[in-house]
């Protein structure tokens, strides 16, 4: 798994390429909240358009940073989610909680960014 991360006024994306599991997810927690912090941002934009498989501990882990930047009073997003890991979203129940948009250019419009 890699990950980039890239600011865009007051909001972090979270460019994550591989696959999402119990031991990366673990990792891309730390990363997320170290440079969150960093950062100075509110609103964290996750960009899965290279995510090949995202499993329960995926799920676990954007579950609570959505609830983690939401004691920040910001906002989470999913952008470029393929065909799988929306499926995976939709089952979860969490495409009722947390937006899912086209592109990352979607998801900034929507948090008032572009």
């Amino acid at each position: 798994m890699q990950i980039e991360f890239q600011k865009k006024t007051s909001a972090l994306i979270v460019q994550v390429q591989g696959e999402i599991d119990h031991h990366s997810s673990i990792e891309l927690k730390e990363k997320i909240e170290r440079e969150f912090q960093k950062s100075g941002s509110k609103n964290l934009i996750f960009d899965f358009e290279a995510v090949t498989f995202m499993d329960s501990s995926g799920i676990g882990m954007i579950i609570g940073r959505y609830k983690w930047i939401l004691a920040y009073g910001g906002k989470t997003a999913v952008a470029n989610a393929s065909e799988k890991v929306a499926k995976i979203f939709q089952m979860a129940g969490m495409n009722k909680i947390i937006p899912q948009y086209q592109s990352v250019t979607e998801a900034l419009k929507a948090f008032g960014e572009v």
